[in-house]
C-alpha cells in the first residue's frame, strides 16, 4: 500500500509488522512520534504486545534486555540524551547476545541544548558491538527496521541493531512510503540461550581474565559473521518486496573522478550536489554509507574521496573521514559540516567537490573555510 508519511511513522509502521512481544521506551524529542503511534497500536488491540512505559532510557533499554532474555522480540526507539543514559544497557545489550532493535532518531548532544540533527548520539556507541545502519529517506527507513529483526536475530550473528535517522530532516519530513505484507520474511525468534525456568542459569556473573576476552571475540566473530547475513537478508528483502540495498548507496560512481561520502539525509543531498557537477563537466558520484558497523570494503580506488562529517571525535578528526581512511589507506578530503542540524545544501556539497584539497580537514562556517 502506497501513503504519505513521515520518517517516524514509517518506523512505527514496520515496527507493528514485525510484532514484538515487548516495546519498552521513555519519550524524547524528535523520537516520540515513533513510540506514541506504537502505544496506541498497542493500546488499541491492534498489536498485541506488552507495553512498558518506563522512567527513564536506562530503564527502557534495561527492561528490553530483561525481555529478550525470556526468548521474545523487543523494540525500543530513542534520541540524543535518551542514547547516552541508555550507555550502560547497550554495552550490556550486545555483551549478552540479544538481537533487540532500536531506532535512534539522530539529534545532537548538549551542551548546548540542540533538537536537530546531528550524528554524534549514535557514533559515541559505535564500540559497544551493536550493528548500525543509518537511512537516507523515509521509505528507507521503514525497510531498514523490518530488516533489522531477521539480521539480529540470525544465528550466526545475535547482536542488537540500531537503525538511524536523522530528527526532522527525516524523522518529520513527509514522503512517499510503500508498506508491504511481509508474511515470513519475518521468522519466528529462537534464541538458543533464553532463560529456561526448567534448567536455572546465572546471568551476568564475575567473569575473570580467562574467559572475558573470549566473550569480545564472540562478539567480534559474529559482527564479521554478519556481513554475510546482512547481504544475504538485503536479497531476499529485493526478491520479495522489489526494492534493492547495499552496504552503501552508490550514485554515479562507476566512471567517478571524485566521490562524495555522507551518511544519512546529508547522503542524499550529496546526489543532486553530483547532478550539478556533472553538468559543469566535473565526473562526480556519490557513495551513501548505510552501514557503519559493520564496516563495509569500499571500492574507492583510483577516485579522489571527500568525506562529509555530521560529527567529530575531539582531537582526532571527523569519524567518517578517520573510517574512511583507515579502510583505503590513503588520504581523503574531510568537512565537518551539518553539526547541530547546521544546513547544509547541495550547493554547499558541490562547493566541497571544487574546492577539494586532499588530506585537509576544514570545517563549514568556521573561519572562512568553504
Amino acid at each position: 500500500m502506497k501513503t504519505i508519511a513521515t520518517g517516524n511513522k514509517a518506523v512505527a509502521e514496520a515496527v507493528q509488522q514485525a510484532r514484538p512481544a515487548v516495546i519498552a521506551a521513555y519519550p524524547i524529542t524528535p523520537q516520540t512520534a515513533i513510540i506514541e503511534q506504537i502505544a496506541k497500536a498497542v493500546s488499541s488491540g491492534t498489536l498485541n504486545s506488552r507495553f512498558i512505559s518506563v522512567e527513564s532510557e536506562h530503564s527502557a533499554m534495561a527492561a528490553c534486555i530483561g525481555a529478550s532474555l525470556t526468548g521474545v522480540r523487543t523494540f525500543t526507539a530513542t534520541s540524543s540524551q535518551g542514547l547516552l543514559y541508555m550507555h550502560e544497557m547497550t554495552n550490556w545489550a550486545a555483551g549478552s547476545r540479544l538481537p533487540i532493535v532500536m531506532a535512534n532518531v539522530n539529534r545532537a548532544v548538549a551542551p548546548g541544548w540542540n533538537i536537530w540533527a546531528d550524528h554524534t548520539d549514535a557514533l559515541q556507541e559505535r564500540d559497544t558491538g551493536w550493528l548500525q545502519v543509518y537511512a537516507g529517506s523515509v521509505q528507507e527507513a521503514y525497510d531498514a527496521v523490518l530488516m533489522a529483526f531477521p539480521i539480529a536475530e540470525h544465528e550466526d550473528v545475535l547482536l542488537p541493531v540500531m537503525v538511524n535517522l536523522d530528527g526532522f530532516a527525516l524523522s518529520h519530513i513527509f514522503q512517499l512510503l510503500e508498506t508491504v505484507e511481509v508474511g515470513d520474511f519475518i521468522a519466528p525468534l529462537h534464541l538458543p540461550h533464553a532463560i529456561d525456568t526448567r534448567d536455572p542459569a546465572g546471568y551476568g556473573v564475575l567473569t575473570g581474565p580467562e574467559s572475558y576476552f573470549k566473550f569480545r571475540w564472540d562478539i567480534e566473530r559474529s559482527m564479521r559473521d554478519s556481513v554475510n547475513v546482512i547481504q544475504s537478508v538485503q536479497e531476499d528483502f529485493s526478491r520479495r518486496f522489489g526494492r534493492s540495498y547495499g552496504f552503501t548507496e552508490d550514485y554515479l560512481c562507476s566512471d567517478a573522478e571524485v566521490v562524495v561520502m555522507a551518511m544519512g539525509t546529508l547522503g542524499k543531498e550529496a546526489e543532486i550536489a553530483v547532478d550539478l557537477l556533472r553538468v559543469e563537466g566535473i565526473k562526480a558520484g556519490s557513495m551513501r554509507l548505510r552501514w557503519l558497523r559493520p564496516f563495509p570494503e569500499l571500492n574507492l580506488a583510483g577516485r579522489e574521496v571527500v568525506v562529509i562529517d555530521r560529527s567529530y571525535s575531539f582531537g582526532f578528526g571527523g569519524v567518517l573521514a578517520t573510517s574512511v581512511r583507515s579502510r583505503i589507506k590513503r588520504e581523503v578530503y574531510s568537512v565537518i559540516a551539518g553539526l547541530g542540524g547546521q544546513e547544509v545544501s547541495y550547493e554547499d556539497i558541490a562547493g566541497f567537490v571544487r574546492r577539494r584539497c586532499i588530506g585537509r580537514e576544514d570545517w563549514f562556517g568556521v573561519n572562512g573555510h568553504v
